[in-house]
This record gives structure tokens, C-alpha cells and sequence, in this order.
């Protein structure tokens, strides 16, 4: 076991941590203003909701660019613990690609789905960004309003799962996987 704690220290860098935390966040935060807003009624308070419901969602978009281009500029993860077995493996890969492609496919389906029912994304308020199909409200409403909704559900339960593999790591098997990713605490110098 000794073996096993001291490979699963190896630790992700501080850039590919605090994007991470900060992507994982915004997620969960989007998720759940995405849930509240869907069944309020019209009014300011709803219409306040979805602009910084798609006004989060270009952040993650943005980040998960940054991350995306981070990774492929070398900063990969560290290698899972020797002892971990195929199948866990081979499940954190999947897993990984699973979110990647919805870390963009979620906001592009509600980017496009916007765009469609002629709601145009501006940013903060200030920077408009393109319409990225023609205005089709019915194709919007009945087709990419769906979409953006399973893809925004499936991450969800994606992210559920990964925390859930995460503490099983860190409370059942011990070998301090979670560690590799929790911010680091500067050390004190002793005098």
C-alpha cells in the first residue's frame, strides 16, 4: 500500500488544478441556475437568470479551451497509481473524454439552440457574439432546447460519478487519488 500512496501523490500541476476547481464550479453552478430558471414565468428575475446562465456557459466554454490547449501543451496527468486495476483505468479514460466532449458540447448546444430561437448571447451585457445558425425557433424549441438539456443532464450525472469515484478513492481505498488534485498548502517555514 506504501507503493500505491506514494505513486498516487503524484500531483496535477497548480494551472491544471485551479482550472479544475474553477470549471468544476462554474458547472455546478450553471447546472443549477439552468434548473431554476426553466420553470420560472416570465418576468426580469427570469430573464436575468438566463442571461447569466449563458453568460456562464461561455465561460466554460472559454476555460475548457484553456484546459483543452493546457493539456495538449504537455501538461498531461500524472499516470495512475501502478496498482490500479485495468478496468478503473480504463474507466477514468472514458470518463475523461466523456468530459471533454460535453465540457463543449453543452454550451455549443445552448449557444446554437439561442441562436436558433433568435435570442442572441451577449456577453456580460457588452460583447455580442454571433448567431451560429439562422433564426428557426421551431427547430430550436423542438430539436437543440432537448439536446442542450440531455447534454447539460448527462454531465451532470457524469460529474456525480466522478466525485463519487473520487471519495471512494480517498475513504475506501486510502491511496490519496483525491490528493493529486486538492490545492496544496504553501508550507510554513519553521525558525
Amino acid at each position: 500500500m506504501a507503493a500505491l500512496r506514494q505513486d498516487a501523490s503524484a500531483r496535477f500541476d497548480a494551472v491544471s488544478i485551479s482550472l479544475h476547481w474553477l470549471l468544476a464550479a462554474l458547472i455546478v453552478v450553471t447546472f443549477f441556475v439552468g434548473l431554476y430558471m426553466a420553470d420560472l414565468h416570465f418576468s426580469p428575475l427570469r430573464f436575468r437568470l438566463f442571461n447569466w446562465h449563458k453568460w456562464l456557459g461561455m465561460i466554460v466554454l472559454a476555460l475548457s479551451a484553456a484546459r483543452l490547449v493546457w493539456r495538449a501543451a504537455g501538461h498531461v496527468p500524472p499516470p495512475l497509481p501502478p496498482a490500479t486495476p485495468a478496468w478503473q483505468g480504463a474507466a477514468y479514460r472514458v470518463t475523461h473524454q466523456v468530459f471533454y466532449l460535453l465540457f463543449f458540447a453543452v454550451p455549443l448546444l445552448g449557444w446554437v439552440y439561442t441562436s436558433a430561437v433568435g435570442v442572441p448571447v451577449v456577453w456580460f451585457g457588452w460583447l455580442p457574439l454571433p448567431d451560429l445558425v439562422p433564426v428557426d425557433k421551431p427547430f430550436g424549441e423542438e430539436v437543440l432546447k432537448p439536446l442542450h438539456s440531455i447534454a447539460s443532464y448527462a454531465l451532470a450525472i457524469i460529474v456525480v460519478l466522478h466525485v463519487a469515484a473520487a471519495l471512494k478513492h480517498q475513504f475506501i481505498d486510502g491511496d490519496h487519488l483525491l490528493s493529486r488534485m486538492w490545492p496544496s498548502r504553501p508550507k510554513r517555514e519553521t525558525t
